[in-house]
C-alpha cells in the first residue's frame, strides 16, 4: 500500500535565483507539486526565492510574491534543501557554504564554481554531512554525471570527449553548414537566445573549461580545477579552416577532452577536426554531446539539450529528488572521490595530431626540407597533399588567375620569381609540444612563406 506523503512534513526548499533556469525550476515545483512529493516521499514546500534586486516583476514565476525576497543569506539558514543557480563565484559561494553550515543539502548548476572551489564545498558538504549534487551544471539535461559518478564507479574511464556548450557547436556548424563567417555565425546565435550579448565565456572556451575540468574530476578521481585546464576558444578558425576539413572528410568541433594515461591526466579544451563519421560530428546546432570510453562498459555515448531554462531544470529537479530522497531516509549520496590523485599532464605532454597547411615556393627540394622540419622533431607524417597556387612575376599581382604552363612538376619556370604552392600535412599522433616546436621551425624556413593554418585532428 502506497504511504500518505501528505502526512509526511514537507522538505523545506529554498531557491537562488530566478532566471530563466531558476523561473522553470519554480514553475515544475509548484505546477507538479503532487508527483514531486509523491516521488520523494515527503512533499516540498518553496519556502522562499532568493534574488539580487526587488522591484522586478515576477508573475511569470507563478508564485506567491510574498515568497521572493532579497535577503538569500537568511533565507538559507530556514531551508533543508536549497537549489543555487545564480551562477558566478559570489555571493553564490558564500550562500552555499552558509546553507551548508546550518544543515542544508544544496543542489547547484553552477560550473564556475564548481571548477574553481570544487574541494571546499565537498569538504563542507562532508563536515557537516549534506549533499553536494550538481548534475546541471554540465550538459543541460543530459544525464552525464550520475553515470559518472555513480554508475561507472566500478569501471575505469579511460577517455570523456565531449562538445559541452551549445553555442560554440551552433557557430561552428553554422559555418559548415551555410558558409558563414563567425561573426556573422555568432550574432545568429545571439538572435536565437543560444548566446549571450556577450559570448566571450563561450566562444573563448572558458565555459567548457569549466565543464572539462568537473567532467576530469568525476572520471578519474582526480581533483581537477579550471586552472588544469588548457583552453583555446574559436575565434580564430575560419571559414578556410572550415573548408579544409570538409576536404578532408571532417567537420570542426569544440571539443573537451580529458584522458588518462599511463603518465597522468590530460584536459584540454580546444577546436580540433574529427572525421565525419565519429558519432560527434553529427551533433547539430545547440545541441550537447558527450562520448565516454570505460575499460569495461566500452564506448557509451550521451547525447540532448545542453542548455536552456527547461532542459537545464530538469536535471536540476531530478537532483533535488534524489537529494530530497536521501533527507527523506535519513542518507547521503556519494561524496567527492578524489583517491586516485593523479597527476595533471601540461598541453606539452598531450598526444595530438595536427593539421598544418603552409604556402611554401614552389620549387624542387622544398618537401624534403619541411619533412626535414617534421624528423628534426620526432614526428611522423601520415599524408601530404600539395595543391598549386597561381604564381606572381616580380612586382605583378594577378589575384588568383593561373595561366597555362606555369608550373612544370613543381620547378619554378624562368622568370617566374614568386611561384607558390600550398602543402597540406597531417601528422601522426605526437606530444604537442614536438608539434607546435614543429610548427615554429617551419616558420622559419626560407621556402615556407607562411603557415596558413595549424588544427588539432582527433577521432580517428
Amino acid at each position: 500500500m502506497d504511504r500518505d506523503v501528505s502526512a509526511s512534513k514537507p522538505l523545506r526548499i529554498a531557491l537562488l535565483g530566478a532566471g530563466v533556469v531558476g523561473g522553470a525550476v519554480a514553475r515544475h515545483l509548484t505546477e507538479r507539486a503532487g508527483d514531486m512529493a509523491a516521488r520523494v516521499g515527503a512533499p516540498l514546500e518553496l519556502v522562499g526565492i532568493g534574488v539580487r534586486r526587488a522591484g522586478r516583476d515576477r508573475s511569470g514565476l507563478g508564485v506567491d510574491p510574498s515568497l521572493v525576497t532579497t535577503d538569500a543569506h537568511e533565507l538559507v539558514t530556514r531551508a533543508d534543501i536549497i537549489v543555487e543557480v545564480i551562477g558566478g563565484i559570489e555571493p553564490a559561494r558564500s550562500l552555499i557554504l552558509r546553507a551548508m553550515e546550518h544543515g542544508a543539502s544544496v543542489v547547484t548548476a553552477n560550473k564556475a564554481l564548481l571548477a574553481e572551489d570544487g574541494p571546499r564545498l565537498y569538504a563542507a558538504a562532508a563536515q557537516h554531512r549534506v549533499d553536494l549534487y550538481y548534475e546541471a551544471a554540465v550538459a543541460g539535461a543530459i544525464p552525464l554525471l550520475r553515470p559518472l559518478r555513480e554508475s561507472l564507479a566500478g569501471d575505469d574511464v579511460r577517455k570523456v570527449l565531449g562538445i559541452v556548450n551549445g553555442t560554440t557547436n551552433y557557430v561552428l556548424d553554422k559555418m559548415d553548414t551555410t558558409g558563414a563567417g563567425f561573426e556573422d555565425a555568432v550574432e545568429q546565435a545571439q538572435a536565437l537566445g543560444y548566446a549571450e550579448a556577450d559570448p566571450t565565456a563561450d566562444v573563448e572556451g572558458f565555459d567548457a573549461a569549466a565543464k572539462a575540468a568537473i567532467l576530469a574530476s568525476l572520471a578519474f578521481h582526480t581533483r581537477v580545477s579550471g586552472s588544469d585546464v588548457h583552453r583555446e576558444g574559436i575565434t580564430e578558425v575560419t571559414p578556410a579552416d572550415v573548408a579544409a576539413a570538409r576536404e578532408m572528410d571532417c567537420v570542426v568541433k569544440l571539443l573537451s577532452i580529458c584522458e588518462r594515461t599511463d603518465a597522468g591526466v590530460s584536459v584540454r579544451v580546444h577546436p580540433a577536426m574529427i572525421p565525419r563519421s565519429h558519432p560527434l560530428a553529427g551533433v547539430r546546432d545547440a545541441f550537447n554531446a558527450v562520448f565516454v570510453e570505460a575499460d569495461a562498459a566500452g564506448q557509451l555515448m550521451f547525447y540532448g539539450r545542453g542548455a536552456g531554462g527547461d532542459p537545464t531544470a530538469s536535471a536540476v529537479l531530478g537532483d533535488l529528488v534524489a537529494v530530497a530522497r536521501h533527507r527523506v531516509g535519513g542518507g547521503l549520496g556519494p561524496g567527492e572521490s578524489s583517491y586516485a590523485d593523479l597527476p595533471i599532464l601540461s598541453m606539452g605532454d598531450a598526444q595530438t595530431r595536427y593539421y598544418v597547411s603552409l604556402d611554401v615556393a614552389d620549387r624542387s627540394g622544398v618537401l624534403a626540407k619541411v619533412a626535414a622540419a617534421f624528423a628534426d622533431h620526432a614526428v611522423s607524417i601520415e599524408t601530404v597533399r600539395q595543391q598549386m597556387v597561381p604564381g606572381e612575376r616580380e612586382g605583378e599581382q594577378r589575384d588568383g588567375e593561373q595561366r597555362s604552363g606555369e608550373h612544370r612538376n613543381g620547378d619554378e619556370l624562368a622568370g617566374n620569381t614568386n611561384a607558390r604552392a600550398n602543402l597540406v600535412i597531417v601528422t601522426h599522433a605526437a606530444t604537442d609540444a614536438a608539434l607546435s616546436a614543429t610548427v615554429e621551425s617551419l616558420r622559419n624556413l626560407e621556402v615556407v612563406r607562411g603557415v596558413n593554418s595549424v588544427m588539432r585532428v582527433e577521432g580517428f
